[in-house]
């Protein structure tokens, strides 16, 4: 009998409300998927520092995740979410150099249900699977404003300068020819991939395109910028919004200086 109550009691417990309210704090169970991104804790949060080291040679932009002048540089992890916990959280590394001329960033993204639409620049990438770096050269980007490049896992582009004094200043063609690019995937993608698949992106910004728009602060030993790296794919089936330096704002938006991370030149 006493065999028989005890069994009883389990039974209960693990059928209760508690049980089933812990389960569901433990966030989407997607079968294949690995949980790779957790919510900000707040407050406080701690900004995130990525150093940014020199590029030693100016190379070959090529979208090769693995070339010589990519290996001695580590990488940032996207290793939180905006909003809903996302079902499908791909994995996403960005990497970050400089010289006199240039700013060079290349992505790897081990994603699914890849989308890009998109075949203008200036149209809205963020629909697409798409990666975002966001940053203010030197300054606060809540006094001064910021930069937004977008990007399509197949190189189309959105440009945002939202800095003092930039209002009467467009990007032009020229402009986004300035800005070397190369992709592993070739768009358009529609219907999206529903596979895994790996696809890397690796662009150089020059220095130069930036003070058309603004006063910067070039990069230096010692000098700092402040930046966001991110993830997204609004229209594809599994949205997302991923982040680097971590957010606390309940609802998505990228557009958020106060939250941006530290660049440390070396």
């Amino acid at each position: 009998m006493r065999t028989f109550i005890l069994s009883l009691l389990a039974l209960a417990t693990a059928s209760s409300p508690q049980a089933g309210a812990a389960d569901k704090a433990e966030g989407p169970a997607t079968p294949g998927e690995t949980k790779r991104v957790r919510w900000a804790s707040a407050p406080p949060v701690k900004q995130s520092t990525y150093r940014v080291q020199r590029m030693k040679d100016n190379p070959t932009i090529d979208a090769d995740w693995n070339k010589a002048a990519w290996r001695a540089v580590t990488p940032v992890t996207l290793e939180y979410y905006m909003g809903e916990e996302p079902a499908h959280q791909p994995k996403v590394q960005a990497k970050a150099a400089y010289d006199d001329h240039y700013l060079y960033l290349i992505w790897k993204v081990e994603d699914k249900y890849v989308l890009a639409k998109r075949t203008k620049h200036q149209q809205d990438v963020c629909r697409d699977s798409c990666v975002e770096f966001f940053f203010t050269p030197g300054g606060d980007p809540e006094e001064g404003g910021y930069f937004n490049l977008e990007t399509s896992c197949a190189g189309v582009k959105l440009f945002g300068a939202h800095v003092v004094g930039s209002e009467d200043e467009k990007f032009t063609a020229n402009d986004f020819a300035s800005v070397v690019t190369a992709n592993s995937l070739k768009g358009p993608i529609d219907p999206e991939i529903v596979n895994p698949t790996t696809w890397t992106l690796e662009y150089k910004i020059p220095l130069g395109l930036l003070e058309k728009f603004a006063r910067i602060e070039r990069p230096k030993p010692g000098v700092t910028w402040r930046a966001n790296f991110y993830k997204c794919a609004d229209d594809a089936s599994h949205p997302h919004w991923l982040t680097w330096s971590p957010v606390t704002n309940a609802k998505p938006s990228f557009h958020l200086p106060k939250y941006f991370g530290i660049l440390a030149f070396e």
